[in-house]
């Protein structure tokens, strides 16, 4: 689909004001009351790059030079401007649509809570903030926000990866990464490998059911596969709780020692506890600089 086609429809849907922008901007209200602002450090002032001009952007902005050599407007943007722009991505894979219990909301559900909620402290502060394969330039302000609210809240997409496609982004950009991290540590470390190897510092939220880490159940019960055809019976689910607890725990661990080579923050959340703290540790560790 065309950047334009995309970005009517982003317009087209954020025109609706849908409710997960709405609790997004709840909770981003609340957490703003205790944080300040990022400490925000420039990269100089240098010519980055030359972008097509998006509705939100000052006019005093546009570079008359070279857009009088088409028919388009364009906007210069310098490697300051780069240095701040924010990329954000959410796991939107079927096994985010697990929950354990009718009352908790789905993976999927937090976490483009979490997301929309950081992309409303992020503009508020004056960032700029993109969705990973969008193929959308980063924003500021409310456009920005109404635009990744929008794209979010589009129906959920049954072949989406569980793990971020590589796309080259600027250089001192960071990246939030939001998912169950679920899948095979060589796998994850691969994606996360090719970000960091650019040099980009990013930010990984695992988000789990409570079931997901306890193992509940007792009795015979049979576990279905989310993405795929495969299931498993258990006859006695407590025998094998506490070997269940020891792997997710081993597989935790696996996760910090991808991130924290590639200087990565790593965190944990759970869907039957409040976003705010997590939003918080998000927002946090994209203020610190790297080795603090």
């Amino acid at each position: 689909m065309a950047q334009a086609s995309v970005q009517h429809r982003a317009e087209q849907l954020a025109s609706r004001l849908p409710a997960l922008l709405v609790a997004a901007d709840r909770v981003a209200t609340t957490v703003a009351q205790g944080v300040h602002g990022r400490r925000r450090v420039g990269q100089g002032d240098s010519f980055w790059q030359f972008r097509q001009y998006e509705p939100g952007d000052a006019a005093q902005r546009i570079d008359w030079r070279e857009s009088a050599k088409s028919q388009r407007l364009y906007v210069r943007e310098t490697e300051w401007e780069a240095a701040q722009s924010i990329w954000l991505w959410r796991d939107a894979s079927p096994s985010m649509d697990y929950h354990s219990d009718p009352q908790l909301p789905t993976k999927r559900a937090r976490a483009d809570l979490l997301l929309v909620a950081l992309a409303a402290l992020l503009v508020r502060g004056g960032e700029r903030a993109s969705l990973i394969g969008s193929g959308l330039p980063p924003l500021s302000g409310r456009v920005a926000l109404n635009r990744i609210a929008a794209l979010i809240d589009r129906p959920a997409d049954t072949a989406a990866a569980s793990l971020p496609g590589f796309e080259p982004l600027p250089r001192y950009a960071q990246l939030v990464l939001i998912g169950d991290f679920l899948s095979p540590l060589d796998e994850i470390h691969a994606a996360i490998g090719r970000y960091s190897a650019s040099g980009l510092r990013g930010h990984m939220l695992q988000i789990l059911d409570p079931a997901e880490e306890t193992l509940p159940f007792d009795g015979r019960v049979r576990f279905e596969g989310i993405e795929s055809d495969d299931s498993v019976l258990i006859s006695r689910v407590e025998t094998v709780r506490d070997e269940y607890v020891e792997r997710l725990a081993a597989h935790r661990e696996g996760l910090v020692a991808i991130a924290r080579p590639a200087g990565w923050s790593f965190a944990t959340h759970r869907t039957d506890r409040p976003p705010h703290a997590a939003l918080l540790a998000l927002y946090m560790a994209l203020s610190r600089q790297p080795g603090s």
